[in-house]
């Protein structure tokens, strides 16, 4: 039987996809880290949630998020890496499309709450658009990833107007921000 642990990040370090060793805190694997997370918080929100056109459209995500990481977790150069393409961002677009036709103009800042799931999504939210910042700096850094970054930016967009749209479908009102 193999076991789980290996011992070779004992040492603060790890291997990127094509077996290079880097330090736990480089860029690349904070990245792909940040994704990592944002991947496990839309596992807490599809345990959550009783919608199934929810559950599958954050499924289809999670396995994107997959791609994400793996795009995220190897150089350009690298040949024979799945990479996000401008198609899953456009698949994005139309999922934001179709429920943002359902809710009501958005005239105010929100509070982000309501529904346990809504909480949850935009607690996702926030942890995508920290990956998003990780894949900018990067890009700035490697100079490759614009689609990744698109990518989470989209995804940022459509995990608020998700959020918007369980509050709507369960009945929870939203709460307006004002400075008073």
């Amino acid at each position: 039987m193999t076991k789980l642990y290996t011992k070779t990040g004992d040492k603060g370090e790890t291997s990127l996809l094509g077996g290079k060793r880097v330090s736990k805190d480089n860029q690349r694997v904070c990245a792909y880290g940040d994704v990592d997370e944002l991947n496990a918080s839309l596992g807490v929100v599809r345990s959550l949630t009783d919608e199934v056109s929810v559950d599958k459209m954050l499924e289809q995500i999670q396995r994107q998020l997959f791609v994400l990481g793996a795009d995220l977790a190897s150089p350009k150069e690298m040949a024979d890496v799945p990479r996000v393409t401008e198609e899953d961002v456009t698949r994005l677009e139309r999922f934001i499309d179709s429920l943002e036709g359902e809710l009501p103009p958005l005239r105010n800042f929100l509070l982000p709450g309501g529904h346990a799931v809504a909480s949850h999504l935009h607690l996702a939210r926030t942890i995508c658009r920290r990956a998003e910042r990780s894949a900018v700096t990067l890009f700035r850094a490697e100079g490759s990833g614009e689609l990744a970054i698109k990518y989470l930016n989209r995804l940022s967009d459509l995990l608020f107007v998700l959020s918007r749209w369980v509050n709507l479908k369960k009945g929870v009102d939203e709460e307006k921000w004002s400075a008073r």
